[in-house]
């Protein structure tokens, strides 16, 4: 390029000369220019460096035809951008589709109930509370909560959580057409978060959802939640299936849901008791929880298997109530440095045994729960007690997996054997499962840790 330059630099320079000579000749031969005339040198000066200039560029760089691609690749380069088109024009079809053939099904649950002024006054900080002198008046305080749901089947049950219904003495179910009805709750099961809601209209305006199977999802699959949030009816919200099979605790009981499917699909406050969905549209997961320093979206968000629903509604509509197998223990999963400081074989994993309920079926079979505690670092180690390595057969890694079989593959009255390590010992111990009660009682004094450096 610098080459090039060299060629036509010189050429402007004389040409510019040259009309600078022209005009000091015009001068010295009595012939005196007028400023229009010296006007128009210049300007024939700056045109011919403009030219020259120009030159130099054009052969400097490469024309529009050198540049041109070649018509092969830039077929190529259009059929990709055609088909990156069709692809996300198919996307936000499928989204408009599922959200047009499902928001008939998905409800918006407004809630009333009545609270003492007990309940109430602390909360906002009314008086009446502990060391003054005077109370609230016996006025009855009412609260109003919200939460979503979904059209079940055409007998006019709504699912939805069971911590949206709770203790309300009216329900309000609002369809996506305004279509505003009492409603009765059926059955309400803390355990799981799942509770169905009885609404009294004609088969023929009531659309159930599609019921998919949550046992085969893989992570990475579309997500689609449909409710309410902060009371905003009919909002979509789309993301991915982030995880699968956490266990988490319902937060309305002492128990623990398995198998939990984990999205970062948009849910808050109000979404509780909507539908998760594939990307067919069909219900995965009902909307339970949110893990959130700020009460709302983190992009976590909890939802309560399908198939899981697929057992307990039924009953809940049929029997109000849904009965789980019990075993009577807490535990948790036994880490390496337990299995190490209980001298256990390295690689031994299971469900460790941490305390055994009174009464329980556990106790009667003469599980042993932890007699030590261990401080290492900072961290507590429950030591001694029994490990649960495998349960009818089917291996125990952990507590989840103890959790997951209780609930989804036992039923009060079953007979179950369990793979204990006892003191380095493996043995079989049989237990009769019994009815899961609303709480537990350890009643066993908490063993101080031993601290250790």
């Amino acid at each position: 390029m610098s080459v090039r330059r060299s060629r036509f630099l010189p050429i402007a320079l004389v040409l510019t000369l040259v009309l600078v000579i022209a005009a000091s000749l015009a001068g010295c031969t009595g012939i005196e220019p007028t400023l229009s005339q010296s006007q128009e040198l210049i300007e024939q000066a700056r045109q011919g460096v403009a030219e020259v200039v120009a030159a130099v560029q054009a052969q400097a760089t490469p024309t529009a035809a050198s540049q041109a691609t070649p018509p092969a690749e830039a077929a190529a380069a259009a059929g990709a951008a055609a088909d990156a088109m069709s692809i996300v024009a198919a996307q936000e079809e499928v989204l408009a589709d599922i959200y047009q053939r499902v928001l008939p099904s998905v409800v918006h649950i407004q809630v009333v109930k009545e609270v003492s002024a007990e309940d109430v006054g602390p909360q906002f900080g009314f008086p009446g509370l502990p060391g003054l002198p005077f109370s609230l008046p016996e006025t009855p305080f009412y609260q109003q909560g919200e939460g979503s749901g979904f059209v079940w089947d055409t007998e006019g049950h709504i699912v939805t959580n069971h911590h949206v219904v709770a203790g309300a003495d009216t329900v309000r179910v609002i369809f996506a057409d305004d279509t505003a009805v009492e409603g009765k709750v059926l059955g309400s099961d803390p355990n799981v978060d799942l509770a169905v809601v009885k609404v009294d209209l004609p088969a023929e305006r009531l659309t159930p959802i599609a019921l998919g199977d949550s046992d085969s999802l893989r992570v990475g699959q579309m997500a689609v939640a449909i409710g309410n949030p902060f009371g905003l009816e009919n909002t979509m919200t789309v993301g991915i299936i982030s995880a699968l099979g956490r266990t988490i605790p319902s937060g309305t009981s002492q128990y623990s849901i398995p198998e939990v499917i984990q999205t970062d699909a948009a849910i808050n406050p109000g979404n509780s008791g909507g539908p998760l969905l594939d990307r067919e549209g069909r219900v995965i997961g009902i909307n339970t929880q949110i893990v959130s320093r700020s009460g709302s979206n983190a992009g976590i968000g909890f939802a309560v298997p399908v198939n899981i629903a697929k057992r307990v509604v039924p009953e809940l509509i049929e029997k109000g109530a849904y009965e789980y197998a019990w075993l009577g223990i807490s535990g948790q999963t036994l880490s390496p440095e337990a299995a190490q400081f209980m001298r256990l074989p390295e690689g031994t994993r299971g469900a460790l045994v941490v305390q055994v309920a009174k009464g329980s079926p556990a106790e009667q079979a003469g599980l042993r729960p932890s007699t030590d505690r261990l401080m290492r670092r900072g961290v507590e180690y429950p030591l001694g007690g029994d490990v649960i390595t495998a349960i009818n057969g089917q291996p125990v890694t952990g507590m989840d997996d103890l959790i997951a079989y209780l609930t989804e593959q036992a039923r009060p009255g079953d007979r179950v054997k369990l793979t204990v390590l006892r003191e380095g010992k493996e043995l079989t111990v049989e237990v009769t499962l019994g009815k899961r009660p609303a709480s537990m009682d350890f009643g066993q004094p908490q063993v101080e840790p031993t601290p250790q450096p």
